[in-house]
This record gives structure tokens, sequence and C-alpha cells, in this order.
């Protein structure tokens, strides 16, 4: 199946996919909803994504992204334009940005053959990960065709992303709510991260009630909650302890 290709978000995603599901795997290691996204070549974009990571998150040095961020990424480049692409990715904010990401990528490339996304079944708190190779296999044979015109409007995501155009990125994704209902509650939780006057952002504040109804500081607990109410953004341990530090340092 030299012609199929899977963009599998995360090596979990992969440890437990289904053999029976020939083709090409590329796994996106990025938490692109975090951090730096500027570059005008990869060059420049792989330099301020390796420095932001080993630097706000220190578990991954500089080569460490280039040795096992980079080569998946370069991946997407080397997919024929006719090939059938399956995107395996969720309806939270971390995993649509980097599915807004891949996106770019093959329309960049001039994509041509079929296109077709693949969403779990289960809660968004549990995504694929309470999926075991059967369900992934057949969930895989409900997957949803994307029609050109689909794949040129929700590409553009990636760009209205890194350039900040909140209105633009709110009027496509209403536009877009038949086909890809999750993109609105995704867009207007991203909208809702920016800090307005002297209040925080979404996920700062829901934090510091957390703290305050559960009398801790503790992480676990914290993290635990946090991701029970706010599924929608999809952040792993290591963005929240980023965030949940930068307040706990402010008091």
């Amino acid at each position: 199946m030299e012609n199929v290709f899977h963009i599998l978000n995360g090596d979990n995603l992969q440890d437990k996919f289904p053999k029976n599901l020939l083709g090409n795997q590329i796994v996106i290691r990025e938490c692109l909803v975090d951090g730096d996204v500027s570059g005008e070549t990869s060059t420049e974009f792989y330099a301020n994504r390796a420095h932001f990571i080993s630097t706000a998150y220190e578990e991954m040095e500089e080569s460490e992204y280039f040795e096992k961020v980079v080569p998946e990424l370069e991946k997407l480049r080397e997919i024929p334009k006719k090939a059938e692409v399956n995107l395996w990715f969720e309806d939270d904010l971390f995993c649509q940005v980097n599915c807004w990401y891949v996106l770019d990528l093959l329309k960049e490339n001039g994509h041509q053959g079929d296109l077709y996304l693949v969403r779990p079944h289960t809660e968004l708190i549990e995504g694929f990960g309470k999926l075991d190779e059967n369900d992934l296999t057949s969930i895989f044979k409900f997957r949803k065709k994307i029609s050109s015109n689909e794949f040129e409007k929700w590409a553009a995501f990636w760009e209205l992303y890194r350039k900040d155009e909140e209105d633009r990125m709110l009027l496509e994704a209403i536009e877009l709510e038949s086909s890809f209902p999750f993109l609105l509650p995704v867009v207007e939780a991203h909208l809702a991260r920016k800090a307005v006057g002297h209040d925080p952002g979404r996920p700062e504040l829901v934090l510091m009630d957390i703290m305050d109804e559960l009398q801790t500081h503790e992480f676990e607990p914290v993290f635990k909650e946090f991701s029970k109410r706010e599924s929608i953004y999809g952040f792993g341990d290591l963005q929240v302890k980023r965030i949940l530090d930068k307040l706990i340092i402010k008091g």
C-alpha cells in the first residue's frame, strides 16, 4: 500500500494502530498549540520550535527535536500528490492545531488524492486513548471523505492561527460548522486563551478556580480536574504544568 498514508497524532496511537490497516504511517510529535510557530521557511520554523520546546519543557534537547520530530514532519512533504491520506486527529484544540499544520503542508504540496478524516467516537476527554485495535478498525470504516472545497477552507486555518486572525477564524469555523462541527468550539476555546484587560485567559482562570476549590497547588489533582472541565483544549501534563507553574510564581 505505497500510495496510502495514515497521519497519526502521537506515538500512543501508533503503538496500538491496527495491523490490518495497511499503509505508510507518519507520526506527528508536535504540540503546535503552544509556543512560537513563526518562521518563513521550514528551517526557521524548525529552529524556532526546537528552541521553544527545549526551553519551555526541558524534557527535550534541541538536538532531540531534530532527531525525533523533524524527520516525521519532513515525510509529509514527500507524500505523492495523488496518494490517499487518512488524518487521525481528535476534536480538541491540541489535535486540531497539529492537523491544520498537516493540511497546510498537503495544500502547499498540491495534494490531489483522496483525503479522509478519522475521528474517535468516544467522549472528548477520552479520544483515541480509550480505543483498542478493533475499535480503531471500526471507526476507520466510518471515516469522512473531505471534499476539495472543504480541504481548501480547512487548510487555511493554519495561517489564520499563525497570524492571529481571530475574526476570520471564527467566521470560517461558522461556515464549516455543518461539515466539521468541532471546529467552532475549538476556535472559541483558542480565542478564550487570550487575556482581556487584567483578566488572564480561560485556562488560567479555570486553574485558579480549581486550586481554590480543591485548596491545593498539587499538580496531579489539579491537572486531573482541569482535564475533566477543559477537555476541549486537549492539553497534556506538560502544557498544564507550564501554565500552573506561572500562576504559582505570580502568587
